[in-house]
């Protein structure tokens, strides 16, 4: 009895140590919380774009890059990236088709000129949305056409038609415009006129570095979006600030200690870039803004981290990875945390197209292996984009776990030894 009770403990023994905690102490969930708690504070006011309480949140990310030791992005002398949003006015519409007027409200352009002119000789391409296509599908591979564009839209989708123009938001500035007309003809000769009143808008991403050794000139991003929805109406108890704890304060917070990790580190071969976005809860234009500083062969790998603060639908130490079949970026990962008990799936929720909804988006488009990583259960997270995502309603420790994970799953990245396979963009939709 003694001999197999002996075999029992040595094999229950190793069991136990191949699935240990993640031992990093640099990362403390009481530098967690106390970041958590300031960024989703009511002193923030929700962070809503273009309202002071993102101004002091991105003030108190810049200091914290800077108590971390991260340095500013080649050319500037500030942690904040910032650039200008255009907010439009519509003015007017007009329009022929073949001599056929076309209705104003047939026609919706997308554009930061003034004065839009477009006709047969302008150079334009022609799209169209069929009867039978999916109208947001086609908007999505059309809205920002880095060339000008008229999109025919057949009438089938009037309804949708009518929406439209709730994606006339603020825009950066754009080499391209986009006219969507609602028709089903086919034309031959074409005119179009559009009237905007533009006004100018700051917004900062904030960004910070630790510059690579051997491979400097290689990249590897980690980002979360630090904006959320502000001041509504509001609720039942009379709470009117959506904190957004989980969105993404969360994910801001693993960014800042992710930083402080890896300057500590002082090992990292590639340049490391931490980049926390604005604007991503208004159309990504903060992670879109960011995406053009960089050559994407140059970026061996992003790290987009959103909504990390509560369980996933496997429970503590794990989380998933959107795209996570698009690139062998996952496998690595896992292999470097081998011998731990955390683990990292696929996006569960591939209806949901996360994979395209967040700030890994424009850079995957352009086949960098970026992708997100969270926990957050979209088919059933109770407090998502509501006032109630409070810091109470998080789990700390288990988060504190996750950014454990991700400095040390991004190690061979890090250290210039493992550099994931690229994503097809010609897959993409």
């Amino acid at each position: 009895m003694k001999h197999y009770t002996g075999i029992f403990f040595i094999c229950f023994a190793s069991i136990a140590c191949a699935q240990q905690s993640i031992s990093v102490p640099e990362i403390k969930v009481d530098e967690v919380r106390r970041i958590e708690s300031t960024l989703s504070s009511d002193q923030m006011e929700g962070r809503k774009v273009f309202m002071p309480g993102i101004d002091r949140a991105a003030e108190f990310i810049a200091n914290e890059f800077k108590n971390a030791g991260l340095q500013f992005p080649d050319g500037s002398s500030s942690y904040l990236q910032s650039f200008i949003m255009l907010r439009p006015k519509f003015l007017s519409a007009k329009g022929t088709i073949d001599g056929t007027e076309v209705p104003e409200n047939n026609i919706v352009a997308f554009t930061t000129k003034p004065l839009l002119t477009a006709d047969q000789s302008s150079g334009y391409q022609i799209a169209t949305i069929g009867a039978t296509d999916t109208f947001i599908n086609r908007i999505r591979s059309t809205i920002f056409s880095p060339t000008n564009l008229i999109v025919l839209v057949n009438p089938s989708h009037e309804n949708s038609f009518k929406n439209l123009t709730r994606f006339k938001r603020e825009s950066l500035a754009r080499p391209g415009s986009v006219i969507y007309v609602l028709t089903d003809k086919s034309p031959t000769n074409f005119s179009f006129e559009v009237k905007h009143e533009f006004t100018e808008l700051k917004l900062s991403n904030v960004v910070g570095i630790i510059p690579g050794k051997s491979k400097k000139d290689e990249f590897v991003i980690f980002s979360g979006h630090y904006d959320h929805l502000g001041i509504g109406k509001p609720n039942a108890s009379g709470d009117s600030i959506y904190n957004g704890a989980n969105d993404d304060a969360a994910g801001t917070t693993a960014v800042i200690m992710l930083a402080r990790y890896f300057a500590q580190q002082k090992n990292n071969e590639r340049t490391l870039v931490f980049a926390t976005f604005t604007a991503e809860e208004s159309g990504g234009y903060g992670s879109q803004y960011f995406s053009q500083k960089f050559q994407p062969e140059k970026v061996a790998a992003m790290f987009n981290i959103e909504m990390i603060g509560t369980d996933s639908k496997w429970g503590k130490n794990s989380a998933y990875i959107t795209g996570y079949e698009k690139t062998n970026m996952g496998e690595i990962l896992q292999k470097n945390l081998e011998g731990s008990q955390f683990k990292f799936y696929p996006d569960p929720y591939p209806k949901e197209n996360l994979f395209y909804r967040s700030d890994n988006a424009t850079l995957a488009r352009l086949g960098v292996p970026a992708h997100t990583i969270s926990t957050s259960k979209m088919d059933s997270e109770k407090f998502y984009h509501t006032q109630e995502d409070e810091i109470e309603t998080l789990d700390l420790d288990n988060m504190t776990e996750i950014i454990k994970a991700i400095a040390i799953s991004s190690t061979s990245i890090v250290a210039g030894k493992d550099t994931p396979s690229r994503v097809d963009a010609r897959q993409l939709r």
